[in-house]
């Protein structure tokens, strides 16, 4: 490709790009054979979200593994945490998960697991991008060549895990009615399964899995005003709100009221620590309502550098009970080591069976805290000085340079990080009030760039 061609955004555990701009399906076929060379001996699950690009990028994903002697278990369109759980009950050597997440219908990307059923972590990842960059493939000659085989019923193992971690009867007493939007993502089939399977009365938005997206497809309060407004309208227990690979859940409570992404791990660990007790794990970018949940729990709450990766990896160093993101992401060991809107649904449901109480009366009930995110033009030469400058304007607060730099007083933190794509570095501050959290954002970014 030549040097000044678009080329896609690279992470950790994957890449995503503008289909027909910076991915294209001989990029695609690049990174994966890179892939495919560095991972171990077994098959590869292939899967993807609902976007209206991933036949196409599925296709040349899939005859890259084959031409790369790599036997294919494909399953077709899977919510990102049933990869996971596939990886695993196949005994796979890893998984490409054809996704861009929340990002517009013009993207797609692709997501690498490891033989653990979880992403790769910055270690693997940058041996693949390294082996992407330099053209590195392993392919086979015809008589060596993969196979491919269609796995019948991806998401019953998933469902099953899932419903071990709940009293499935006393959820099913309730007669819970649900509205859940999966907006034509690829979560909505297992999403419904797992309702139905709970005793609830369902009404689902977008249960197509085409990635005809009805709204913007990342699941915020400006997204979801019109389903918020039905759910109000329709009288229901609770909304459910899928992000496009049903990793990512929102909740609105019976009052129409935008819970949000935030509150979603606020809930879920809440109720489980009501029965289990360990370490937990959130990243520096989550919302500190879950460290007070912990500490009164008597549970060690450990604060991870920013990524899925990064939480799971701390959650096996320190045999944690419960993890997550503060972007809808619970995770819960027993069923995966990956983010999973499935387990959201089950376990709220369950707290809300558990206590008897309204989704709004638990959310009322958890410490209160306000995010607010803010960003700053910064080149990356002038990134360090200006940190040093906003440690010595808030000498009050312990620092933590882990991943960019977070400050932390008693009742508040603000974290500074380091766009990887864009000359900026983005501002996150959360305290007791939305003022509060915006003035403390605006004091930094006027640190930052002075």
């Amino acid at each position: 490709m030549p040097s000044d061609a678009p080329q896609p955004i690279i992470s950790v555990s994957g890449l995503r790009g503008i289909v027909g701009q910076s991915l294209t399906p001989d990029l695609a076929s690049r990174y994966v054979a890179a892939f495919a060379k560095l991972a171990p001996a077994g098959p590869i699950v292939l899967s993807h979200d609902g976007r209206t690009t991933a036949p196409m990028l599925t296709d040349a994903v899939r005859a890259t593994l084959v031409a790369c002697g790599r036997d294919v278990l494909a399953s077709g369109a899977t919510a990102t945490p049933t990869v996971g759980v596939l990886v695993r009950a196949e005994q796979a050597a890893g998984a490409v998960q054809i996704s861009a997440s929340h990002n517009p219908p013009e993207y797609n990307g692709i997501k690498l697991f490891g033989p653990e059923g979880r992403v790769i972590d910055a270690e693997a990842g940058g041996k693949v991008r390294e082996a992407y960059l330099a053209g590195e493939a392993a392919w086979v000659s015809y008589d060596e060549l993969g196979t491919c085989r269609t796995i019948d019923d991806p998401h019953a193992e998933h469902l099953k895990r899932v419903l071990a971690t709940v009293d499935v009867e006393r959820i099913q007493k309730r007669k819970f009615r649900v509205l859940l939007d999966s907006n034509h993502g690829a979560g909505s089939t297992a999403g419904a399964r797992l309702l139905k399977e709970l005793g609830c009365e369902v009404e689902l938005i977008g249960g197509t899995p085409d990635g005809r997206f009805e709204h913007p497809p990342e699941p915020t309060l400006e997204n979801l005003t019109g389903i918020a407004a039905r759910v109000r309208a329709s009288g229901v227990d609770v909304g459910f709100c899928q992000d496009p690979d049903a990793d990512r859940l929102a909740l609105i409570d019976e009052q129409g009221r935008y819970v949000g992404e935030e509150y979603t791990l606020a809930v879920t660990l809440g109720h489980a620590l009501r029965t289990r007790t360990g370490p937990v794990v959130i990243n520096c970018a989550t919302s500190r309502m879950n460290q007070d949940l912990a500490a009164a729990a008597g549970c060690p709450c450990i604060v991870s550098a920013v990524g899925e990766a990064n939480v799971t990896g701390e959650m096996i160093r320190h045999d944690a009970v419960y993890g997550g993101e503060g972007n809808g992401g619970p995770i819960d060991p027993r069923v995966g080591f990956v983010r999973d809107s499935l387990v959201a649904m089950a376990q709220t449901l369950d707290a809300l069976a558990a206590t008897g109480q309204s989704l709004s009366a638990i959310v009322d009930g958890i410490p209160r805290y306000a995010i607010h995110k803010s960003k700053a033009g910064l080149t990356a030469d002038r990134v360090p000085a200006a940190l040093d400058r906003l440690i010595a304007e808030f000498p009050d607060a312990s620092s933590n340079t882990r991943d960019g730099l977070r400050l932390d007083w008693e009742k508040a933190w603000l974290l500074i990080r380091a766009s990887n794509t864009e000359p900026i570095v983005r501002i996150i501050a959360e305290t007791q009030s939305d003022a509060e959290s915006r003035a403390l954002c605006e004091r930094a970014r006027a640190i930052l760039e002075s």
